[in-house]
């Protein structure tokens, strides 16, 4: 299986951003075309399965045991669908991948037919916290998902993490979060 560096979606959709309309502040400022010293924030890449994208994940979750073809198999399949945009951010400096989230956008019938996107899997290695890169990636994400016209971005996170994503413009909805469980 060869892993390279095809990307998942067209890197031009994150150089593209409009930071302007960007709800959150940085200090010192960074972007996605300047994520600080050594770092690049780009799409996801076959190659990431060896620079520690599941190294950054596990700091999340669990992953399970993913091999090469099935990690290669899954990211064929989100390419195809034109609907998944998982960002990573590497650090050139050790070839690793120290961060990463991901934006799905889910297409629908009311809205005039238009999108719902909702961010997922928002993790930054522990070596790499405190230099705004969640930040970072919530803003892209965000932005993008205004960019792919969806009328509106959602996202889970627990209690203690709320204020976080309230810098961002998100608000507690009336809805109630509801799942039925099938592995842990």
């Amino acid at each position: 299986m060869l892993l390279d560096e095809s990307p998942l979606f067209e890197p031009s959709l994150l150089q593209d951003l409009d930071w302007t309309s960007n709800a959150a502040s940085f200090s010192p400022p960074i972007s996605p075309s300047s994520p600080g010293d050594g770092l690049v924030l780009r799409p996801l890449c076959t190659a990431d399965f060896n620079r520690g994208l599941f190294k950054v994940l596990s700091q999340l979750t669990h992953t399970g045991d993913v091999t090469a073809e099935q990690f290669a198999k899954n990211f064929e399949h989100m390419k195809r669908t034109g609907d998944y945009f998982v960002v990573v951010v590497e650090d050139t400096t050790i070839g690793q991948v120290v961060a990463t989230a991901t934006l799905i956008t889910e297409h629908k019938f009311i809205h005039s037919c238009a999108k719902r996107g909702r961010v997922e899997d928002v993790v930054v290695s522990d070596m790499h916290r405190g230099k705004q890169l969640g930040k970072l990636l919530l803003s892209t994400l965000t932005l993008l998902s205004k960019k792919l016209n969806c009328y509106k971005i959602t996202l889970e996170c627990s209690p203690k993490n709320v204020a976080f994503y309230e810098k961002f413009g998100y608000a507690a909805s009336d809805e109630k979060y509801m799942q039925c469980r099938f592995f842990d």
